[in-house]
């Protein structure tokens, strides 16, 4: 029975040993112990640790404290007769202790128990101390695995649909796919724009666009090079999450022999920065 088996364990029958009960818990224990065999065997065991414990931590009382405690119950001719041989042979005396000795032995029962109840609180509460510092790592940990995956999954179905709005364009006649290749400001670049041949707009695509991460202080501007002059298209950022859409779409531009992308301060420039020509291609 698991509520018994609760009720054993939850302290309440070395409270009930000790003395340390109120009259209705102590009344319920006795009625548990006269229902249940299992009850009534551990308060025996119980009861049978705690004179054993006190048993073999016994001290033995000094030659002062013994003469007091026999001054004090007035036996002391009774410790004489004990201690000191007699040759007369002496009548019998009956002594009556009080209800002190029952209380002096009662206490030491309760101090004993104490003692080991303390101790053995502290090592429950140790471990239970560790315990729940490894779930607390363990939880950590698998958040953090959890947040990976979907970082990983979202940036699986980004570049999915990067490669598909590619595929798409390649089999489509209306679009007209200009390579960008890297320059001398950063020659590993390259990067991809999409320019409709019917309605003249303009895309590029993250997923084929492998450009250097920007500062806070900067983003890339695309450039349009119409009839030798540079037409602004305006200005993107380096996606670093999948958030972003696979494609971003620009300004339209009617027509253009090439197209070029520089860095420049945030919001743009006007004219743009040839030493940080980043990627360029011709149409």
């Amino acid at each position: 029975m698991e509520n018994l088996k609760a009720y054993i364990e939850s302290g309440v029958l070395e409270l009930y040993v000790l003395g340390d009960l109120t009259p209705e818990e102590t009344l319920h224990v006795e009625e548990m112990a006269s229902q249940y065999r299992e009850v009534r065997d551990e308060l025996a065991a119980i009861e049978q640790a705690m004179e054993q414990y006190a048993m073999q931590n016994a001290v033995e009382p000094s030659t002062e404290v013994e003469t007091r405690l026999f001054e004090k119950l007035d036996v002391s001719d009774l410790r004489e007769n004990i201690l000191t041989p007699h040759t007369q042979q002496e009548e019998p005396r009956i002594v009556r202790f009080d209800n002190n000795a029952g209380k002096v032995k009662t206490l030491r029962y309760a101090l004993v128990a104490c003692v080991a109840l303390l101790i053995v609180s502290t090592a429950a509460l140790f471990v239970t101390y560790n315990q729940l510092n490894d779930a607390h790592d363990q939880i950590a940990s698998l958040s953090l695995d959890k947040q990976k995956y979907a970082g990983l999954v979202k940036q699986l179905e980004f570049n999915n649909k990067g490669l598909d709005n590619m595929v798409a364009m390649f089999d489509s006649k209306e679009w007209a796919t200009i390579r960008m290749a890297g320059q001398a400001f950063s020659p590993k670049s390259k990067m991809n724009v999409y320019w409709n041949k019917k309605d003249k707009s303009v895309l590029i695509n993250y997923v084929a666009m492998d450009l250097p991460k920007t500062d806070p202080e900067h983003e890339y501007q695309l450039w349009a090079l119409v009839n030798g002059k540079p037409v602004s298209l305006g200005v993107f950022g380096k996606p670093d999450s999948a958030s972003n859409e696979a494609l971003l779409k620009m300004p339209a531009i009617q027509e253009a022999q090439a197209f070029a992308v520089t860095l420049e301060p945030m919001g743009g420039s006007v004219n743009p920065t040839m030493e940080k020509l980043t990627v360029m291609g011709g149409v």
